[in-house]
């Protein structure tokens, strides 16, 4: 008796600005868009967009101003501070450090760990986003990632125990394989060796209900761009201390408690690190998102994701050329999204034949991950697939579909060897281009 097929019904599960947007192809017509490039930048959710434009008549400067939009805009920031806080479990001690992304979230942790004799490394796995990567250059110990996972925990607790650490800094999950890495267990074994843990949470957050508290965690930084909140913000949370004794990040208006031409008396944290106007628009934005989704019915985003992640990953995994990219076969969950490569085509072609062809936005490159790539593909570039509140099963049954076609017959257009369509006679909208400019113009 085979198995009953997956629903084809499997909608979205949160409205998406633009999710009914229509594109050109090159073959002429329009398609519905399909962003499957969720993990680098998600649109707006809409109830998202609609905060966004509730707040902006009240939007001025904060902290300092006596004017009633000045006020209405420092409550809405430090509401929005406490409300993402929440979301994540923060303790009542924790600090919810507003920063541009994850990327400057880490860079500005990497200022804060202290380095004593005793202890002054971070350690890491090699399958860090270069976020996580790039700012311990000069102070990170790379532990690389054993072929399964118990292995890979003991990999990192004999590094933690041959010389002691400040910190140890790994992914929630994996932004190419999607894996989920058991972060309570790790926390665990960095305090047993009297480091800290500090936690990517860029992947996973959008994803999993992530509780800071819970699972015993030092630090966790996300981004707003990948949380449905595109506006520019993104939070470091975590404990106070290191955060109060760094020195400032920025050096300027709003970090200060006291300034002569002698001296300067910085403000303590939050404040102390974010100098100058601070994104009060992405805040608040990025705590709609937060509010959004704790709203959900417990279990919906996983049970949502989960079917369309199996219908992706047994789509593709049945097509001959096709190729998973994976750590961990099967021993950790993932969130939802595919890495792949297909046989015979680079992933740069794979990639613009989808969107000229076909409407569907996916990733291609070595997704700042660079040694992890290379440790999975030789170093070669592969496409990316993923998923979130917005997509649907026709979103993955178009997918599916347009690899198998590629993989069968060939592209119906012709593209060169940067992977883009040649000729590319999508024009741009009007309103960058008021004459229409073709598309592939402004990619050389």
């Amino acid at each position: 008796m085979t198995a009953a097929a997956p629903p084809t019904d499997v909608r979205p599960l949160a409205e998406l600005v633009g999710a009914e947007e229509k594109v050109p192809l090159v073959t002429d017509g329009y398609a519905r868009y399909v962003n499957l490039d969720l993990a680098a930048s998600a649109p707006a959710l809409a109830s998202v967009a609609d905060r966004v434009s509730e707040f902006l008549p009240s939007y001025s400067s904060v902290h300092r101003g006596a004017g009633y939009a000045s006020m209405v805009s420092t409550a809405a920031y430090e509401a929005a501070r406490v409300t993402i806080g929440a979301f994540v479990g923060a303790r009542e001690a924790d600090v919810v450090q507003v920063v541009r992304n994850t990327t400057d979230a880490f860079n500005l942790l990497a200022t804060a760990v202290p380095a004593t004799p005793e202890r002054q490394d971070v350690v890491h796995l090699d399958l860090e986003h270069h976020a996580n990567l790039l700012p311990w250059a000069t102070r990170g110990r790379v532990v690389a990632a054993a072929d399964t996972l118990v292995g890979t925990l003991a990999a990192l607790e004999a590094e933690l125990a041959r010389t002691p650490a400040a910190l140890l800094t790994v992914t929630g999950a994996s932004n190419v394989t999607g894996e989920i890495l058991p972060l309570a267990e790790l926390a665990a074994l960095a305090h047993a060796h009297g480091a800290r843990i500090a936690v990517d949470g860029a992947q996973l957050v959008p994803h999993r209900r992530t509780d800071l508290a819970a699972l015993d965690l030092d630090y966790l930084a996300f981004s707003g761009h990948k949380l449905y909140a595109p506006y520019g913000a993104g939070v470091l949370i975590g404990r106070r201390d290191w955060l109060e004794a760094a020195p400032p990040y920025l050096a300027g208006g709003g970090a200060v408690r006291q300034v002569t031409l002698e001296a300067t008396t910085w403000a303590p944290t939050p404040a102390r690190h974010e100098a100058g106007t601070p994104n009060v628009v992405g805040a608040v934005a990025l705590a709609a998102a937060c509010e959004a989704i704790a709203a959900l019915p417990d279990g919906a985003l996983e049970a949502h994701e989960a079917v369309l992640l199996d219908r992706l990953s047994a789509g593709l995994g049945a097509i001959d050329g096709v190729r998973l990219l994976r750590l961990w076969h099967g021993e950790v969950p993932a969130v939802g999204l595919v890495s792949f490569a297909v046989d015979g085509y680079s992933a740069e072609v794979v990639a613009h034949y989808l969107s000229a062809e076909h409407g569907i936005g996916v990733r291609d490159g070595r997704f700042c991950a660079h040694p992890l790539l290379e440790r999975l593909n030789g170093g070669r570039t592969a496409v990316r697939a993923s998923l979130g509140l917005g997509s649907s099963g026709e979103d993955v049954d178009r997918l599916v579909a347009a690899i198998s076609s590629l993989v069968t017959t060939g592209p119906l257009w012709t593209y060169g060897t940067d992977g883009l369509p040649s000729p590319d006679p999508r024009p741009l909208p009007p309103w960058i281009a008021s004459d229409s400019q073709p598309l592939r113009a402004c990619q050389a």
